[in-house]
């Protein structure tokens, strides 16, 4: 590789652990002599990269463009689908991804078990936020405040033979998920039908996505649970990086 495209790239690292840093830190920091590390530092503020104010240089507007731009383009189903078929081979259930719309989730995308008792679900269907495993995920993890004022104005309407109807038994339920970062549906959206959702992060650290495997409530014992969690966390966590999410962030 280029050598001083290397270098330029250690110095732009630097900011991912420091907000502001003097020429002579970056020089202690990289281990490089002052003169280079200046000549660069410089060129790096003339292109936007870099902003320099007084002695401190910090990230420039241009990265945040194209951050933007990166972020914006990325698609969430195109980078979600290998990992959700993976994920049924593992779980042998369907897999589901839904994002918010407004007060409802929508499915946008599924990857049908091979099991021949299976739930139908299917791409573009609306579900509300508080009912199902897969929307209340997004619910779980909305804002706080925007969160108690959707649970405040929803009408909360019955759907099927566990869904919750109660406002403080939905607040309860989703201090619990939050809490263990999943949540569980049984008979919520469609009698004898079970769920797990996890979120999915984007590159601010906001809840993009719900991620979850779904069946028959026969296939969904505890045990079953305990083993399909770790799975789907670790399929949300492979999304979620791909869409620039970061836990140190």
């Amino acid at each position: 590789m280029n050598k001083t495209v290397v270098k330029t790239m250690e110095i732009l690292k630097l900011f991912i652990d420091h907000e502001r840093l003097t020429l002579q830190e970056m020089v202690e920091l990289l281990q490089m002599p002052k003169t280079s590390v200046y000549r660069m530092a410089q060129s790096l503020v003339e292109l936007g990269f870099l902003h320099k104010t007084n002695d401190y240089y910090q990230l420039g507007l241009t990265l945040l463009s194209f951050g933007m731009l990166v972020a914006e383009r990325l698609d969430l189903r195109q980078i979600a689908l290998p990992i959700m078929q993976q994920l049924k081979e593992d779980t042998k259930e369907a897999v589901n991804l839904v994002i918010r719309d407004g007060d409802e989730a929508i499915y946008i995308e599924k990857v049908d078990t091979s099991e021949p008792v299976r739930v139908y679900t299917k791409v573009g269907r609306r579900a509300p936020l508080y009912a199902g495993a897969c929307p209340r995920i997004l619910l779980t993890f909305m804002e706080r405040d925007e969160q108690q004022r959707y649970i405040d104005r929803v009408q909360l309407v019955k759907i099927a033979k566990n869904t919750i109807v109660q406002r403080d038994t939905l607040r309860d339920r989703i201090e619990q998920d939050r809490k263990r970062q999943y949540t569980v549906s049984y008979s919520e959206l469609e009698d004898y039908s079970a769920a797990i959702a996890v979120p999915i992060f984007n590159h601010e650290g906001k809840a993009a996505a719900g991620l979850s495997v779904a069946g028959p409530e026969h296939r969904f014992s505890p045990e079953a649970i305990e083993r399909m969690v770790p799975m789907l966390k670790q399929a949300a966590q492979q999304i979620s990086t791909q869409l620039g999410f970061s836990r140190k962030g």
